[in-house]
């Protein structure tokens, strides 16, 4: 069971992704036919809760428990929807378009069997616009599907129906929030819903809706396939499953494995990274994507899943490691991030569009050597001001996590910048 990789064991790098039939050839589909053929929507979704599957797009919400919020029953709203939350626009981050690009069916069957257990009658694949390749290949997969009697009227005989469509998003980041991504589908801005309501109870028009990321519904057709203690097998945590983790930045091999969950960040970053590139040594990482906390060089060890990355006071995001090495100004890495947060604010509620504005500015004086030494405290002052609970979604706080950390890692370079009036990382 160790060394299992059942997300990308049917992607290769030197051929076009598997069609319907060479998909069904290699097994695909059976987890569908079991699901419709043999397990009610109650026993997929307990199936699903016992694995432990938590969500994958970066919050780690358990997956079974957010279907099971889904209102059921003759007197249940219909209809109900399914949305795929494919905009993946996170900074570092590019493990669904893997998905999306190398095994497209995969994806299909298994929205197909979460829209089944949630009885959704129409499923909605919201696409990051730049995901061109991914688009052309889902549009094939899912014309495949629907001729091969996957999608449609009376699925497999079942009297199943379900009509699955693609979206391709506008492209800002807010799409991929939730609600967001709800309004961006109903064709109004994405601009966050307040909540409650949440999305299961009233989504998508006012209707029961549950979004899941890509790599989250990857792992659907394998549990039903295989059962849920194989899955929680997988991973070296309790946190079950394989994940697909990456490492960017100046590391000898940038890149994306499917590894048991847990897998240790040194593990990571120097046996499938190959470590630091050659005179560049390792300063600190974001472990998933742009929106967590700086984790520095005692936290190598720590073992890279959802609680135990917590724990050490950051988040374990996407999974997708973004390296700073000892040649690069963190002063300038957190700017450059700030400013693509500032930039992708709704503009919603003033502490995000204000707040992080005034952050970008703080920092940009600190890089030209204007930075004053209040800088400091103010910076940090934002950092509580626009954290959880005083906006109305999570992309100011998500843009406080690096800034916060970095402030508390780095603070020496941050003093520097200050005292010497200028970036010590540019020459004078």
């Amino acid at each position: 069971m160790p060394g299992e990789t059942p997300l990308t064991g049917r992607i290769r790098p030197d051929r076009p992704p598997l069609d319907a039939v060479g998909y069904e050839q290699a097994g695909g589909y059976q987890a569908l036919r079991k699901a419709l053929g043999s397990l009610t929507p109650a026993e997929v979704t307990q199936q699903v809760r016992s694995s432990t599957l938590r969500g994958r797009g970066g919050a780690g919400f358990a997956t079974g428990q957010k279907w099971s919020f889904v209102p059921m029953g003759e007197d249940a709203p219909r209809p109900r929807y399914l949305v795929v939350n494919a905009d993946e626009m996170e900074p570092g981050t590019f493990k669904d378009r893997l998905l999306l690009e190398g095994d497209p069916h995969q994806m299909v069957e298994g929205a197909i069997i979460a829209a089944y257990a949630v009885q959704a009658s129409v499923a909605y694949i919201f696409l990051r616009w730049a995901y061109r390749v991914a688009a052309r290949r889902l549009e094939k997969a899912i014309a495949e599907a629907y001729e091969r009697g996957y999608l449609g009227r009376n699925i497999l005989g079942s009297g199943y129906d379900l009509d699955m469509h693609l979206h391709v998003s506008a492209g800002r980041y807010m799409c991929g929030e939730e609600t967001g991504l709800l309004n961006a589908l109903e064709g109004k801005r994405a601009n966050p819903r307040s909540k409650p309501p949440y999305p299961q109870t009233s989504g998508l028009w006012g209707k029961p809706t549950v979004v899941n990321n890509v790599e989250t519904l990857c792992c659907v057709p394998h549990i039903v396939n295989n059962g849920a203690d194989w899955f929680k097998g997988l991973s070296r945590t309790p946190n079950g499953g394989t994940k697909l983790y990456g490492a960017s930045g100046r590391v000898r091999r940038p890149g994306l494995w499917e590894l048991p969950m847990g897998t240790p960040i040194r593990e990571l970053l120097e046996e499938h990274a190959g470590g630091m590139r050659e005179g560049y040594r390792f300063r600190g990482l974001l472990p998933g994507g742009a929106s967590t906390d700086f984790l520095g060089e005692q936290h190598l060890d720590v073992a890279m899943d959802f609680d135990t990355v917590q724990k050490v006071g950051s988040r374990m995001g996407t999974g997708t490691m973004i390296i700073l090495d000892d040649r690069s100004c963190p002063v300038g890495m957190t700017r450059n991030l700030t400013h693509f947060f500032a930039q992708e604010s709704c503009g919603w509620c003033t502490p995000c569009w204000g707040g992080l504005r005034w952050c970008e500015q703080m920092l940009s004086e600190m890089e030209e050597g204007r930075g004053r030494e209040e800088y400091l405290d103010r910076l940090a002052a934002h950092a509580g001001m626009l954290g959880p609970g005083h906006t109305y979604c999570a992309l100011a706080p998500g843009a406080m996590e690096p800034l916060q950390s970095a402030l508390t890692l780095f603070r020496e370079d941050f003093e520097r910048h200050i005292r010497e009036r200028r970036c010590p990382w540019r020459s004078p």
